[in-house]
């Protein structure tokens, strides 16, 4: 049953004024007024400026449709349309940038790059939309296997990232990806990590990239546990002379924090799973929605508003208004006025009276519904999962339908629609699981670039040592340098420090240049202290090839902290007068652990290790090691040996049967090699530690579109526990 709470109304017209002033402003920051450059638009809140849209839609009079679906929105700019999507097949499967002429949809370039340590399936890659700097051009996207990419308008990489190897991200069957955003000079993603030190614990973290180099600017962490990956689209807005960034998190929560540093500002805790819808915001009031279980009740979904101007955690009496029992938990909602437009899962649009909460009216567009509505020149264009595509009028009294279309079936297969619109210089363009379609103006107009509004900063309240993230080898150098911002987050300038290290050898001058020991592994901290002002960098000093680790200079206890995704996960023990890694079994939701500890841009190698694995009510759990993005397992259960490195796609995977008992040690080996013409050969074999090593390998694979890097790793499922010990990592012979 519905429950409304509204403590108070205030008067409508004053809240369309001054929603009137707060559009203008936002709009002031865009960079030009006709190009789509983010997902949910130029200012991340579903709507568009432009006039004179088309209010008919019609298969026959599209002006362009390309045979390049996904379920990535596209994005416009500059003459261009972006859009994700997945190319290729089996074998050959990768996730893919494609540019296209705005005007003919013609393909101008392609770019792809592969999906590794991801458990994705095939059908759910490539689902997160690109994103556009408006000032360069340059477009970002984050891969649903944790590729961060930057590239050119001519589609040439100009960085990568590995977060994977890089920050431990967590990737799920559900596949969804939040979209990247661009703020400035940085380009912000977030997602479930779980790497080391005080990272290591998994959380729904914000994490910033400078926009031209790829080098980490923050990482920020608001939440608590998180309980799935999500794809809520971020909103900025300009409240109060700070820049707030709002988002959905795996945790269940919806955040606020500083767009700039990633300091949190409030937090409101509302699902018991994560939260996928975007937020819209109107004034002091911000609208959240899911359609899970909600944490204070057994009942499914939440449509409410909570205060912009709150602190800390907002708790659930102190929203301004509230509906349990709605589910709206994929689509994200848009404002006109003081009305809230949103659409539930079961593809039924409702119109909401922002002010007090009030239900205004609700319209049936389908049964199944993920795409977001998109609100331009008075009209709502918006797709659903049945294959329909609407141009629909509201108002506070009701909506009209314009237009439909139903796209075409094939053997009644339905072309569903689980992408947002763009509008863009007079045309709407829209992806369907089979294609792109545009219609509208046949000449498009380009809209002349805003200028974006100056900020003069106040005193220094905080700082960031950047990079905030560094992986090196040893006697590898890196310079961090202090930014220094007022209460309100804005960039003041760069200032010298002092500097101090904690946890780490190696040296650090005045000038922030750090030095790595010329050799051992470690990880910690670079503090530094500009007036009363302090902040922290952190380091990983990582190992070259060769490389060998047994363990014994370790005390029992934790895992070596330069390790990525093992604290609470192993743990070092002594078995047999050996000291051993030990992956725990005590916790369900981590008993898969990929953990890797060396630099991803290696190359060329050769990793070998032993393995063993204890036996209860007939199970067995896995193990294995990972080479340059492959990894090569003993699967306890099915009793095999596996060489993969995408688990899901099940046609790279290579395996043959293998026996091995139980408590008995295993010596495993895989070597990956660079081919000439992008092909890769990986290799592996396996046999007991006490026996000699058999000549021939078991597996082998040549990948036609090959991994050429990574770092190595081992790789666990430890239903109970399963030991490691005695690794090497040497450069191919």
């Amino acid at each position: 049953m519905m429950k409304v709470w509204n403590p108070t109304m205030t008067a409508r017209l004053l809240f369309r004024f001054f929603n009137i002033l707060g559009a203008c402003s936002l709009l002031a920051a865009s960079a030009v007024a006709g190009d789509w450059t983010d997902y949910r638009g130029p200012n991340r809140d579903g709507r568009s400026p432009e006039k004179s849209l088309p209010d008919k839609v019609s298969l026959d009079t599209m002006t362009w449709k390309a045979p390049y679906g996904g379920r990535s929105t596209p994005v416009v700019h500059n003459g261009r349309v972006y859009v994700l999507n997945p190319a290729g097949e089996g074998v050959t499967l990768q996730e893919r940038l494609m540019a296209l002429d705005a005007d003919t949809g013609k393909v101008l370039w392609e770019y792809k790059y592969n999906v590794y340590h991801s458990d994705v399936p095939p059908h759910r890659i490539a689902w997160s939309a690109p994103s556009v700097d408006p000032e360069t051009g340059n477009v970002y996207v984050f891969g649903g296997g944790g590729t961060v990419l930057a590239v050119t308008p001519e589609g040439k990489k100009i960085w990568e990232r590995s977060m994977v190897e890089d920050f431990g991200i967590v990737t799920t069957h559900g596949g969804r990806t939040v979209s990247p955003i661009i703020e400035g000079d940085i380009v912000i993603v977030s997602s479930v990590t779980t790497a080391w030190g005080e990272t290591a614990r998994a959380a729904h973290r914000f994490m910033a990239f400078d926009k031209k180099t790829g080098e980490t600017v923050y990482v920020s962490t608001p939440g608590g546990r998180p309980f799935d990956t999500t794809y809520s689209p971020p909103i900025i807005v300009d409240h109060g002379g700070t820049r707030v960034l709002i988002a959905g998190g795996g945790d269940g929560t919806i955040h606020a924090i500083k767009a700039h540093t990633g300091e949190p500002i409030w937090k409101f805790y509302m699902s018991k799973r994560g939260v996928n819808t975007g937020v819209a915001v109107f004034q002091n009031k911000v609208v959240v929605s899911h359609s899970e279980e909600n944490l204070e009740s057994n009942e499914m979904g939440l449509l409410g508003a909570v205060d912009l101007n709150a602190k800390g955690e907002i708790k659930p009496n102190q929203m301004l208004w509230r509906h349990e029992g709605v589910q709206f938990g994929f689509s994200s909602p848009v404002l006109e006025g003081d009305i809230l437009y949103i659409i539930d899962n079961g593809s039924n649009l409702f119109a909401y009276d922002v002010n007090s909460g009030k239900q205004l009216w609700k319209k049936n567009l389908g049964t199944i519904q993920k795409a977001s509505p998109v609100l331009a020149d008075g009209k709502l264009y918006v797709g659903n999962e049945n294959g329909r595509f609407y141009i629909l009028k509201p108002s506070r009294e009701g909506v009209e339908v314009l237009s439909h279309v139903e796209l075409e079936k094939s053997n009644d297969d339905i072309e569903q629609i689980t992408a947002s619109p763009a509008i863009s210089n007079g045309r709407v363009y829209f992806v369907s699981q089979k294609a792109i379609y545009c219609f509208g103006r046949k000449q498009a107009s380009r809209a002349a670039p805003a200028r974006p509004a100056r900020v003069t900063p106040g005193a220094p309240a905080s700082a960031l040592v950047v990079p905030a993230e560094a992986n090196l080898r040893p006697g590898e150098k890196v310079r961090f340098r202090v930014r220094l911002f007022d209460e309100h987050a804005n960039f003041i300038r760069e200032e010298k420090a002092q500097f101090a290290l904690e946890g780490l050898g190696g040296a650090i001058g005045t000038d922030g240049a750090y030095t790595a020991p010329a050799s051992g592994a470690q990880a910690g901290v670079i503090k530094a202290t500009a007036g009363a002002i302090t902040a922290t960098a952190r380091a990983r000093v990582l190992p070259g090839i060769p490389f060998n680790e047994n363990f014994d200079s370790y005390a029992p206890g934790a895992p070596p902290k330069h390790w990525l995704n093992t604290t609470g996960k192993y743990q070092i023990r002594e078995l047999e007068g050996n000291k051993v890694l030990v992956k725990l079994a005590d916790n369900p939701f981590t008993k898969r652990a990929r953990s890797t500890f060396g630099n991803n841009d290696e190359h060329d190698y050769t990793i070998q290790a032993d393995v063993r694995a204890t036996e209860k009510r007939r199970q067995m759990g896995d193990a294995g090691v990972v080479a340059q993005r492959y990894q090569l397992v003993l699967t306890g259960n099915h009793q095999r040996i596996e060489l993969d490195s995408w688990q899901p796609e099940t046609t790279r995977t290579e395996a043959k049967k293998f026996n091995w008992n139980k408590d008995t040690w295993y010596r495993m080996k895989l070597r990956v090699e660079n081919l000439p013409g992008g092909q890769v050969k990986a290799q592996g074999k396996a046999w007991p530690a006490s026996e000699p090593e058999p000549a021939e390998w078991i597996v082998e694979r040549i990948d036609p579109i090959g991994n050429r890097e990574g770092a190595p790793g081992i790789y666990t499922d430890a239903p109970f526990e399963v030991f490691v010990d005695n690794i090497q990592v040497t450069a191919n012979q």
